[in-house]
C-alpha cells in the first residue's frame, strides 16, 4: 500500500489526540512530524510531482513500515456531530409514535383511518419527523473547516491502496451481511407496493388507475433519490449516505397513518427517494472496501441476494400482517427496519478511500487495520515498486463532476445510462405487459401465467452464470453479454408477432432468454458503474446510472398508459435499437475491471 499526503494539524476537525506529533519511520531514519510536508509512497523519476522534504540521508530502497500509534490505529469512527444525530433520531421515533393512538384507536374498523381528521398528537408527530431528519442529517455532516478543506485544498490529499492482497475473513463478512441486510430492507420498500395498492384503494375510495399514482410517484423518488444520495456520499462519506436514508425509512413509517391518499403519495415520494439512494451508496461502499480479487462476484451477489430477500421480506410481510393489521402495517414496518440498519451501523465502516480523499488518514488507516488485522497493513514504498500507484484525483471535484462526460468516461457513462434507460422499460413496460400480448397471440390467461412462471424458474441458474462470468471472464464483456442476450430476445419477440410463430417453445425461449438478459443487466449495470468512477464522484457515477433504470421505468409507465406496449412488435423493435447501440457502445468503450486494484482502473481510463 502507499500513502501520500503532508502532514497538519487536524485538531480543528474534531479529532484531537489523533494527529499529534509522532515518529515516523522511513527506511533506517525517525522524522518527527511537524509543518514539514511528508512524502511515503512512489517516489520513482518524481512521478506524483510533490517536493521532496529535507532528508538528513537517503530513502533506504526496501518496503519499511509505518510506525504509527495505537492510538491512530484505533481511531474510533465518530458521528461528526453525535448529539445532533442522536437527538435527530429520537426526535423522528417520537414522531412517529404519536401517530401509533389514531392507528390503534382503528382496530374495531379493521385500521381504516380514512377521512379521520388528525389529532394534535399527531400535528405535533408531523412537526417532530422533518425536524428530526434535518438535525440528524446534520449529525452526519462533515465539519464545515473539513468539508472545505476536502473541495479546495488540492495539498492536503492523502492516497492509500486498499487491502487487495488480504484474504476475505470475519470483517468483510460482517460489512457484507450488514450491506445485504440493508439492501434486502431497501428493496422490501417499493416491493411493499404491490400488496399496498389494492387495500389503499378500497379504503380510500379510489380505483387502482388513481392508486396506480403511488407506484410512479415512488418511482420519481428513487430516481431522484439515486442522484442526490450519491452526491451526498461523496461529499459527506458512503456510511452516513446509508445512515440518513434509514432514518428517512424511519420517519416514512407514517405512511400507515395517513388519512388522506394525498399524504401518502408525499410520503411515498420521500421513502423512495430514501430506497433509490442506498443502493448505489451500498455498492460503492462494497466496491471501496472488498479486496479486488473478491470485489466483482460479491458486488453481483450483492444484489442478487438483496433484491431476492428483500422481495420475499415484502411478499411474506403482506402474508403475515395485511390479512389482520391492513395494507398500513407493511407502512409501520419502516420504523423498525429504518432503526434495524441504525443498528447495524457499528458493522458499517467508512470507506478509507473516502476517508483518505476527505483529508482524515488516520481514520482511513484504522479501517484498514480492522479489515487486514494488522498493522502492518500501511506499507512505505519509496523505490516506487508497486505497480499500481496511486493516482492524484481532482482537487475540486464539484467542478469536475463534468467528468461524468468527458473523455472516456463520457463514452462509458453514457453507455450505461442508456442501458439502464433500456433497461427500465424492459422491466416495468415490456414485461408488464408480457402476459396480455401473450394472450392477445392466442395463449390463454392460465397459460400465460403459466408460461412466465416456468420461464422464471428456467432462468433462476442465469444469476449463478452472471456472478460466474463477472468474476471468471471479464466484467465489462459479461454486461455486453447480457445486454446482447436482452436484445435479441427482443428481436425474437418481434419476429414472433410479425411471422405469427405461436409455438410454445419459441415462447418459452423468447421469454427465458429476455428474463435471463434483462436480470444479468441490472445484476452487473450497478457493480460495474461502482468500479469506474474515481473516488470524489464514485458515489455520483453509481447514482447516475441507478436512476437511468428508474428513469427508464417512470418512462414504461407513461408509454404503456399511451398504449405503446400493446403493439407488440412495434415496442420490443424501439426497446431493441437502443438496447444494441448501448451494447456496440460498451463493447468499444468499455474497460476491463476484473481483479485490478480501483487505482489501476482509474489509471487506464486516465490514459
Amino acid at each position: 500500500m502507499a500513502i501520500v499526503g503532508d502532514d497538519v494539524d487536524h485538531a480543528r476537525f474534531g479529532q484531537a489526540g489523533l494527529y499529534r506529533e509522532e515518529p515516523v519511520l522511513v527506511g533506517a531514519r525517525s522524522y518527527r512530524t511537524g509543518r514539514n510536508p511528508i512524502i511515503i509512497g512512489s517516489l520513482r523519476g518524481g512521478r506524483l510531482g510533490l517536493p521532496l522534504p529535507p532528508t538528513p540521508d537517503s530513502v533506504t530502497r526496501s518496503h519499511t513500515r509505518m510506525s504509527l500509534s495505537a492510538r491512530n490505529m484505533e481511531a474510533p469512527l465518530r458521528f461528526h456531530h453525535p448529539l445532533a444525530f442522536w437527538t435527530g433520531c429520537a426526535a423522528v421515533v417520537a414522531g412517529v409514535l404519536l401517530h401509533m393512538p389514531m392507528y390503534v384507536m382503528a382496530a374495531p374498523v379493521h385500521y381504516r383511518l380514512a377521512g379521520m381528521p388528525m389529532d394534535p398528537a399527531m400535528m405535533v408527530g408531523m412537526v417532530l419527523i422533518p425536524c428530526g431528519v434535518l438535525l440528524a442529517g446534520y449529525g452526519l455532516m462533515p465539519r464545515m473547516a473539513q468539508l472545505r478543506r476536502s473541495l479546495h485544498r488540492p495539498d492536503n490529499r492523502w492516497y492509500f491502496h486498499i487491502a487487495d492482497g488480504v484474504p476475505l475473513h470475519h470483517e468483510h463478512w460482517k460489512l457484507v451481511t450488514a450491506l445485504t441486510l440493508a439492501l434486502a430492507i431497501d428493496v422490501m420498500k417499493p416491493a411493499s407496493l404491490a400488496f399496498v395498492m389494492p387495500g389503499m384503494a378500497a379504503e380510500y375510495g379510489i380505483g387502482m388507475r388513481t392508486a396506480g399514482w403511488l407506484a410512479l410517484i415512488a418511482l420519481a423518488g428513487t430516481a431522484l433519490g439515486s442522484v442526490v444520495w450519491g452526491r451526498l456520499g461523496d461529499l459527506f462519506g458512503r456510511r452516513s449516505a446509508i445512515l440518513l436514508s434509514a432514518i428517512l425509512f424511519m420517519g416514512t413509517a407514517i405512511c400507515g397513518t395517513m388519512p388522506a391518499f394525498g399524504w401518502n403519495l408525499v410520503m411515498c415520494f420521500l421513502m423512495g427517494a430514501a430506497a433509490g439512494g442506498m443502493l448505489p451508496i451500498a455498492f460503492t461502499l462494497m466496491a471501496e472496501t472488498i479486496p479486488s480479487a473478491h470485489r466483482g462476484w460479491l458486488l453481483v451477489a450483492l444484489g442478487g441476494v438483496g433484491t431476492s430477500i428483500g422481495y420475499l421480506a415484502a411478499s411474506g410481510a403482506a402474508t403475515l400482517l395485511e390479512p389482520t393489521f391492513s395494507w398500513r402495517s407493511l407502512w409501520l414496518l419502516n420504523l423498525p427496519t429504518g432503526a434495524l440498519i441504525l443498528f447495524l451501523n457499528r458493522y458499517i465502516p467508512e470507506s478509507p478511500h473516502f476517508l483518505s480523499n476527505a483529508g482524515l488518514p488516520a481514520q482511513a488507516r484504522a479501517v484498514l487495520t480492522r479489515f487486514t488485522g494488522a498493522r502492518s497493513a500501511v506499507i512505505a514504498d519509496p523505490d516506487g515498486t508497486d505497480i499500481d500507484p496511486p493516482i492524484l484525483e481532482s482537487a475540486h471535484p464539484v467542478a469536475d463532476l463534468r467528468q461524468l462526460l468527458r473523455g472516456r468516461h463520457a463514452r462509458i457513462t453514457v453507455g450505461l445510462a442508456m442501458g439502464g434507460l433500456a433497461w427500465g422499460l424492459v422491466n416495468f413496460g415490456f414485461l408488464l405487459w408480457l402476459p396480455a400480448n401473450l394472450t392477445a397471440l392466442g395463449v390463454n390467461a392460465h397459460g400465460a401465467a403459466a408460461l412466465l412462471a416456468r420461464s422464471a424458474l428456467l432462468a433462476i441458474p442465469g444469476t449463478a452464470l452472471v456472478v460466474w462470468l463477472y468474476q471468471r471472464w471479464s466484467s465489462f464483456r459479461t454486461l455486453v453479454l447480457f445486454i446482447a442476450t436482452t436484445a435479441l430476445a427482443l428481436l425474437a419477440f418481434c419476429a414472433i408477432a410479425v411471422f405469427g410463430v405461436h409455438t410454445g417453445t419459441a415462447t418459452v425461449a423468447a421469454t427465458v432468454l429476455l428474463l435471463v438478459g434483462s436480470s444479468g443487466v441490472i445484476a452487473t449495470l450497478l457493480p460495474y458503474s461502482a468500479e469506474i468512477y474515481p473516488v470524489h464522484m464514485r458515489g455520483t457515477g453509481s447514482g447516475v446510472i441507478a436512476a437511468s433504470s428508474k428513469t427508464g421505468g417512470i418512462l414504461g409507465a407513461g408509454l404503456g398508459v399511451l398504449g405503446l406496449f400493446g403493439h407488440l412488435a412495434l415496442s420490443a423493435l424501439l426497446i431493441a435499437l437502443p438496447m444494441a447501440i448501448t451494447g456496440w457502445m460498451l463493447a468499444r468503450s468499455g474497460i476491463e475491471t476484473r481483479g485490478r486494484r480501483l487505482e489501476a482502473i482509474q489509471r487506464a481510463l486516465a490514459g
